[in-house]
């Protein structure tokens, strides 16, 4: 919808610059005026298109005109969108990512040797410790 027409629908005059607080008033009035739940059954799919194109012409006013840095953010969508989002690691190369893990890699499977030895030397202590007093060693 264009930016004009949108005005019109809303009431304002095609040249104008309506404020925010403006916007939301005259969109307030004319749903209010066009809601669909207001209209009898025979009236209600006009009632329908008109609303919708109400809401339309509210959010092509509220998102394009009104908001003056609306083109700044467009751009930085748009560049987003088309490039997607900068990772934190792609200029690294593929042989340095295994870097990154590599110390968490470590720490698991320093964890797991050593609690292997301890619980070993746990095992062989309270086997011979306590030969005939537990019964669930060999």
């Amino acid at each position: 919808m264009e930016v004009e027409e949108a005005k019109i629908l809303l009431g304002f005059p095609p040249n104008s610059r309506p404020d925010p607080s403006q916007v939301k008033a005259a969109y307030r009035k004319k749903v209010w005026e066009s809601h669909p739940d207001l209209f009898p059954d025979d009236q209600k799919l006009v009632a329908e298109s008109k609303f919708k194109s109400i809401s339309e012409a509210y959010s092509c006013l509220e998102s394009g005109d009104v908001k003056g840095q609306w083109y700044y953010r467009a751009g930085v969508y748009s560049r987003v969108v088309k490039t997607g989002v900068p990772r934190p690691y792609s200029s690294a190369k593929r042989g340095n990512r295994w870097l990154i893990g590599a110390p968490f890699l470590l720490i698991v499977l320093g964890t797991i040797g050593l609690g292997g030895i301890k619980a070993n030397r746990a095992y062989n202590l309270q086997k011979q410790t306590f030969p005939s007093h537990n019964p669930f060693l060999p």
